[in-house]
């Protein structure tokens, strides 16, 4: 399970250094693509492999799956760190998620999340407020 924040820069060749505590699970092998709210999801093969899975029991009839699919798969890209932990972004999903220097590298459970570190601050100040007033139940089971 990937956990946390982290605050590590893009170098000027388009790199991120994986965070140390999610080496292990992407050592051999993640798979980057567009994500929600503009970021870059980042995904174990393992992961991204049963992610796919789901994705394409989709009806093929349904134009939303069809679009989502499509969005999704298409702007996958499959990595492997280099013995300097280091993840080459390609520049779709960089201009996709409007990176700049500063990143916000975030644990999200079953994948990793990559951020501008400006759109990544605003969002969550966003959304902590909303956190903090959530008087229902969000997800059921879960209080």
């Amino acid at each position: 399970m990937f956990l946390g924040t982290y605050e590590p820069k893009l170098d000027e060749k388009g790199r991120v250094i994986l965070p140390a505590k999610f080496r292990e699970e992407l050592s051999n092998g993640l798979v980057l693509t567009r994500g929600q709210e503009r970021c870059i999801y980042v995904f174990s093969v393992r992961e991204f492999e049963s992610m796919s899975d789901k994705i394409r029991q989709a009806p093929v009839t349904s134009k939303q799956a069809r679009d989502y699919m499509r969005v999704f798969l298409s702007g996958a890209s499959a990595e492997t760190p280099d013995k300097q932990h280091r993840v080459t972004i390609p520049a779709t999903l960089r201009g996709y998620a409007g990176l700049d220097r500063d990143l916000a590298v975030i644990g999200a459970g079953s994948r990793v999340e990559i951020w501008d570190a400006s759109a990544w601050q605003t969002y969550l100040a966003e959304q902590e407020a909303a956190f903090a007033e959530t008087a229902e139940e969000v997800v059921p089971g879960l209080f």
